[in-house]
């Protein structure tokens, strides 16, 4: 496929500010001007030609995009309808409107304000029939989306076992992104999904769509740039109404917005862009950092502003940010310095702690909370921030028992969490088989074959014997009441539900919800999901099976389960922030924790894996947008060893710490540990770090150190009975022949399920 950014052609004649447009007399200069600093006042009077605010975190950006646009209000420069804002949020949108109206007043209500979104769907109401779309479209929330996307899949008989809908629609969305219509993405990634049907789906989704006149979010941009690049006359008319472009957050902006906002300022081209290439951390979501870096190349006569001055941090965590970020190269360059001039106190240094191991963390940082709290804190002022949304259910558990109330944002606390319910609905109906809404909710999670008309049945035959919907299931698979794929399906899901209830005295909590989550095809369903909140939930998982390995009795796991649900700690009105790194960005605390940066965890070890040297530079990004949400105290940790989906491993700290310039940092040490540590380049001396094996005596270490396999149960000390060349028989898999053995655990080729990992007492001779 052709460069996308070829699609724009550069417009011929004068621009449309030269083209009859006679502008009132300014007004004087309003006296809110002085009250910015120099660079950002700069930053609001270049009104005319393309501008790029380089805005640093916390340096006013916001202030600057709504003083720009009551500036071109209070001096006449265009009527309020000719103004373009562009925001990336709703929530954003609504503040700049507020601000905006508290300094012009109700002039401000006619400014163009909004989402990409909500300004695409203004515009194609007025003309979207031109491309064959009514005025009054409907458009479909990410349900009805995946709702469509089956129906067109099954009309294709695409097996969704296979090739999820959830994987189809992250494939189109990001093609959609790109701003790519069908019939030009013959060569893009994800064409091959489906057995390569993905685009012939596509086009069979956007006929459905066009056949109900509705559209999907993803939609709105892409039928905004076929309808300017079909009728020029129309998009001439948007470029002469909108004689000023402002655009929020441009290091988030996706290709199709960067092509919508190209089309639309091609001919004026007073477009001023606000942004931070350092705070592009969402590529996962289509957003291109490229767009920014690009903004001189794509208007060689732009002015560039640099918004350096900082009004958040102190100048220690500033030194620390800008040191650290310095290591990027794709980046236009700005250095972070106090806007508080005349301060001459640097602020408390950034604490960097090594601990022995992830439990310690966690015990470590709510100490630390306890003590803030204690010296009067405002729990409201402190941040947890993780690198992945697995990493809190340690800080939760550690919160909870200690009685500090905390709030999860970004997203539900770990344990109510869609996938990890799932998983407790299975351990609940494993421990307690009279549980029918735990029987409900996993019936047909993962797809079974037993919709709604199967249970229905179900519970009919229960309410009419007085039994529980597990003793129906049993009784109904011995008639003929159900069709004979249905039947076959629940009797399997009965005869695995029976032989895990026959292991909960004998197996640990954690062995056997390992085994479940892997027999009953959960954790192949989440593998082959191919959106972007897959990994993240395999990931929850696995940090769920790996924290039950704390627990000796499978009920004393559901009952701490149950209190903890109905902790209400959450709401509470002082209360320390959970979330992740992502989840910050654009918010700020007095304190703020940043812990698990050790390499594989921080930077991610997938990210890296996927896109290499881009990716790092991105998780670099985001350890910045960590240090900077902090006011006045930054916590960095790591530990010597972590236990990893019930798999204990041995950690060297990430290379960004060796980043951090040493003078801005205190470094500590978990007491009792010895030997040499550090960074990449040994700038560092925290015991105990690099080669665990030079630890003194008396050090805690785990008993096995050895990387993360399956999610199979950890091995039994005694030895298997089974050799390999060995034929055997499994219940669930059929006839196969072991090709390895470790301990108890056998690696098995089976004749029909393919290589598989099982405990031996799950076989039987052939």
């Amino acid at each position: 496929m052709s460069d996308p950014f070829e699609l724009i052609d550069e417009p011929d004649g004068e621009p449309v500010a030269a083209r009859g447009f006679v502008p009132a007399a300014p007004a004087p200069p309003p006296a809110w001007l002085d009250k910015l600093n120099p660079e950002q006042r700069a930053a609001v009077e270049a009104t005319e030609g393309p501008v790029l605010v380089l805005s640093g975190a916390g340096t006013g950006k916001t202030r600057v995009l709504v003083t720009r646009v009551s500036y071109i209000l209070s001096q006449r420069l265009a009527k309020p309808w000719q103004i373009l804002a562009v925001t990336f949020t709703n929530r954003a949108a609504r503040e700049m409107r507020e601000r905006v109206l508290a300094l012009v007043g109700p002039v401000a209500e006619a400014v163009w304000l909004g989402t990409f979104h909500a300004l695409s769907v203004r515009i194609l109401r007025r003309h979207g029939e031109v491309i064959g779309l009514k005025s009054n479209f409907t458009i479909l929330d990410s349900d009805d989306q995946l709702r469509l996307l089956k129906q067109v899949m099954e009309v294709d008989d695409i097996d969704p076992k296979k090739w999820p809908a959830q994987g189809l629609m992250g494939v189109i969305q990001r093609w959609k992104d790109r701003g790519l219509t069908p019939e030009k993405v013959s060569r893009e990634t994800g064409v091959d999904y489906a057995g390569g049907r993905a685009q012939a789906l596509y086009v069979a989704y956007q006929e459905r769509l066009r056949t109900l006149n509705a559209a999907d979010f993803g939609d709105l941009l892409l039928h905004c740039l076929t309808l300017f690049q079909a009728r020029p006359d129309i998009l001439g008319e948007y470029q002469n109404q909108f004689r000023y472009v402002l655009v929020d957050e441009y290091q988030d902006s996706n290709v199709a917005q960067y092509l919508w906002l190209r089309l639309l300022t091609q001919a004026n081209r007073n477009i001023c862009c606000v942004g931070d290439d350092d705070q592009s951390i969402y590529s996962w979501r289509g957003a291109e950092v490229g767009n920014i870096l690009r903004f001189e190349k794509d208007y060689p006569d732009a002015t560039i502003i640099k918004l350096e001055r900082n009004y958040r941090s102190t100048p220690t965590i500033l030194a620390a940010a800008s040191h650290l970020i310095a290591h990027n190269e794709a980046r236009l360059g700005k250095t972070l310095r106090s806007g508080h001039e005349g301060n001459t106190d640097p602020g408390a240094p950034i604490r960097v702690r090594g601990v022995w191991d992830g439990p310690e963390e966690a015990r470590w940082i709510v100490d630390e909370i306890e003590s803030l709290q204690r010296s009067k804190h405002d729990l409201n002022q402190i941040a947890i921030l993780v690198r992945a949304g697995f990493q809190m259910l340690e800080f939760e558990e550690r919160l909870i028992t200690t009685g500090i109330p905390y709030r999860v944002v970004g997203g539900p606390r770990f344990y109510e969490r869609m996938e990890i319910r799932d998983a407790i609905a299975y351990l609940r109906l494993i421990n307690q088989p009279e549980d029918g809404l735990a029987f409900e909710r996993i019936i047909n999670t993962p797809k079974r074959g037993l919709g709604d008309s199967t249970v229905q049945k179900i519970h009919q035959l229960g309410r009419a014997l007085g039994v529980s919907l597990v003793e129906a299931s049993l009784r109904i698979i011995e008639t003929d009441e159900l069709r004979p794929q249905a039947r076959a399906a629940l009797r399997g899901f009965c005869t695995d539900l029976a032989r895990w209830q026959s292991l909960r005295e004998t197996t640990s909590p954690g062995d056997l919800a390992g085994m479940v989550l892997e027999e009953c095809g959960y954790i192949d369903m989440w593998q082959k999901d191919k959106t972007a909140e897959a990994p993240g939930r395999l990931d929850n998982l696995r940090e769920f099976v790996s924290g039950l390995a704390e627990w000796d009795t499978l009920s004393g796991f559901l009952e701490h389960v149950s209190l903890v649900m109905e902790n209400d700690a959450a709401n509470a009105e002082d209360a320390v922030t959970v979330m992740t790194l992502h989840s910050a960005k654009g918010l700020e605390f007095d304190t703020v924790f940043l812990p698990g940066w050790e390499e594989d965890i921080f930077p991610n070890r997938r990210s890296l894996d996927e896109n290499g040297q881009k990716a790092l530079e991105e998780e670099r990004r985001l350890a910045y947008v960590g240090i900077t949400r902090a006011r006045a105290r930054v916590f960095v940790s790591f530990a010597a060893n972590r236990r990893v989906y019930n798999q204990w491993q041995s950690s060297i700290p990430s290379r960004f710490i060796d980043e951090l310039p040493k003078n801005a940092i205190q470094q500590e040490s978990e007491a009792g540990l010895y030997g040499n540590a550090g960074g990449g380049s040994g700038s560092f001396d925290f015991p105990g770090f690099r080669d665990p094996s030079r630890a003194g005596s008396g050090v805690r270490r785990p008993t096995k150190m050895i990387e993360a396999e399956s999610w199979e149960s950890k091995p039994r000390t005694s030895a298997s009975s089974f050799q390999v060349g060995d034929r055997v028989f499994h219940d669930k898999f059929g006839y196969g022949r072991v090709e390895a053995v470790d301990d108890s655990k056998l690696e098995i080729a089976f004749d029909k399920s393919g290589r598989k990992k099982v405990l031996d007492s799950f076989v039987q001779p052939a």
